[in-house]
């Protein structure tokens, strides 16, 4: 470890996570599961195949435009067993509350986890509470963890690519991040920006009926595209090269971000995926993908290469320049 505590760049989901993972967590805890360094753990039960996973949400503020905590608590679990082909179908969640919360906020948490978890057919059947001192706790943090099935004949994992196959994406990138970023700070823009905050294993299960030679599905949460581009890549000892151009953007992100100096590459999603799949059945994969709601916006951004060894970007000036994993904190609590 380059740090003898912990920053909150150590929760960004960039460099310095993986520092964290590498040096302290996988040396500790290693075992042939844990080490594929999947979003979730495919636990195989004689002739079934249970995905697992666990998350835990701080966001701030626990409210934002296009969801809250609760939502985002239920979606970013389904989200993660969607994402190796899985259908979630159980979900625990465990509260811990702050002395003097509102019972009303809790009463709108409670109820959009519901609707969120009536809308991609999961039941949330355990869970704890706890709560704590005021000041002791920044009102309200849930850890949710998930089961479900995944089909034997579905072999997903960021460890699939090979040099020749198609990348895409979901939707347009970084209205998550933006979204709750104007909440906190009070910023207002021309355009609203709303997070794109959304369970998406209906578009997975869509993609899956058309092909089940998927090779890598992954939400690129905390550290953005970039970020999980670079996962994805280092996974597979494979390059990536991605076309600027090609890279769906909201106008009023890219118009926010560029005001702010952000880097969309690098801001938070949580309603899009990342797939990489074979370049001859990549038109049908994106033409089922763009029927789903939640993958109207779908583009073929890159391709995987053999070398080198990175992720690059060719840029609206036909130069290419290295796309990196996120270095720092770029929005600390955004999940």
């Amino acid at each position: 470890m380059k740090n003898d505590k912990i920053l909150l760049s150590h929760g960004s989901g960039g460099k310095a996570s993986h520092e964290l993972i590498n040096d302290l967590f996988l040396p500790a805890f290693s075992n042939p599961i844990l080490d594929q360094l999947n979003d979730q753990a495919v636990l195989q039960f004689g002739d079934v195949r249970i995905a697992y996973t666990t998350d835990s949400y701080i966001i701030d503020p626990i409210f934002f435009p296009g969801g809250d905590i609760g939502k985002l608590a239920v979606c970013g679990t389904v989200n993660d067993l969607a994402m190796c082909g899985a259908r979630p179908l159980y979900l625990s969640t465990g509260f811990i509350i702050e002395e003097g919360l509102s019972i009303d906020d809790l009463q709108k948490i409670i109820s959009s986890m519901q609707k969120t978890a009536d809308e991609a057919g999961v039941k949330i059947v355990t869970g704890d509470t706890k709560v704590a001192n005021k000041g002791h706790v920044d009102k309200i943090f849930i850890n949710t963890s998930g089961i479900g099935i995944v089909g034997n004949n579905v072999n997903i994992s960021g460890s699939n690519a090979k040099e020749g196959d198609i990348v895409i994406v979901s939707g347009t990138i970084g209205n998550h991040g933006i979204s709750v970023l104007s909440k906190r700070e009070g910023l207002e823009f021309d355009a609203p920006i709303v997070s794109d905050c959304a369970p998406l294993n209906s578009l997975v299960m869509d993609m899956l009926s058309v092909s089940k030679n998927i090779k890598c599905l992954r939400d690129p949460t905390r550290g953005g595209l970039a970020t999980t581009l670079n996962e994805l890549a280092m996974q597979s000892n494979v390059g990536i090269m991605i076309d600027e151009a090609n890279i769906p953007i909201n106008d009023a992100v890219r118009g926010a971000c560029e005001l702010l100096g952000y880097d969309p590459l690098y801001v938070a999603n949580e309603g899009v995926l990342v797939s990489i799949v074979p370049a001859d059945e990549a038109p049908n994969i994106l033409a089922k993908m763009i029927e789903n709601k939640y993958g109207q916006d779908a583009q073929i951004i890159g391709e995987v290469i053999a070398e080198p060894k990175k992720v690059l970007l060719k840029t609206a000036l036909s130069t290419t320049r290295i796309v990196d994993m996120l270095a720092g904190e770029l929005l600390p609590r955004i999940c």
